[in-house]
């Protein structure tokens, strides 16, 4: 951003490329977009509702009370169940610098707009779908998410008690410092999606074991 936070963050795991972003602040900055490269992609709105969230058999907009606004499914989705209804472009500004355009599955543009100058990054993909079998239901977040997430508020502990170190460091209770409320609320909130979220008892264990560490 012009303020100098970071805004975009692409991160390779494996054979998945992730573009994150996050709101413009120095510090306890919310992350405002997900995007991979299996066709999962959730936005959020400021008060951290999920806003629009897409798999590899369609999407759906809710507003910011979770109802939901509209809902779509992409030309190659197998979804058995009711009449496919095709994607009608969607456009909406995460804030005042980033945007989000969904054209189609496989053209999901990201606008980054600052000082006379613009970045584009398509985050989209196309993702080929079989008719052997069912595909899972709309899910709030995936599991690649979910542990991006839980590494986020990690790292966010580990530099606020660097921080806490480098201030104090003579203090030689800072092992049994407690993480600050907002990354305590953060954690309860990934812990809550991990419930609610389709997803194994070992990726529960692992996200817990590392928001706890």
């Amino acid at each position: 951003y012009p303020s100098g936070n970071l805004a975009i963050v692409l991160v390779q795991d494996k054979a998945q490329l992730i573009c994150i972003i996050q709101e413009d602040k120095p510090s306890k900055a919310k992350v405002q977009a997900v995007f991979n490269s299996n066709g999962r992609g959730t936005c959020c709105y400021p008060n951290g509702a999920v806003w629009i969230n897409m798999n590899i058999q369609g999407g759906q907009y809710s507003d910011q009370a979770g109802s939901r606004v509209r809902k779509w499914t992409w030309p190659n989705s197998t979804t058995s169940s009711g009449p496919h209804t095709p994607l009608s472009p969607i456009f909406i500004s995460l804030n005042q610098y980033v945007g989000v355009r969904i054209l189609s599955q496989d053209k999901i543009i990201v606008s980054f707009l600052a000082m006379g100058q613009q970045a584009k990054f398509n985050v989209g993909t196309k993702v080929q779908v079989s008719d052997g079998g069912q595909l899972s239901a709309l899910a709030p977040l995936g599991q690649e998410e979910l542990l991006l997430l839980a590494f986020r508020v990690k790292i966010l502990w580990l530099l606020d008690r660097l921080r806490g170190c480098l201030n104090f460091p003579s203090n030689k209770q800072r092992d049994k410092i407690k993480p600050p409320a907002y990354l305590s609320t953060q954690t309860s909130k990934i812990l809550r999606l991990c419930t609610s979220s389709d997803v194994s008892s070992e990726l529960r264990s692992s996200i817990r074991a590392i928001v706890n560490a």
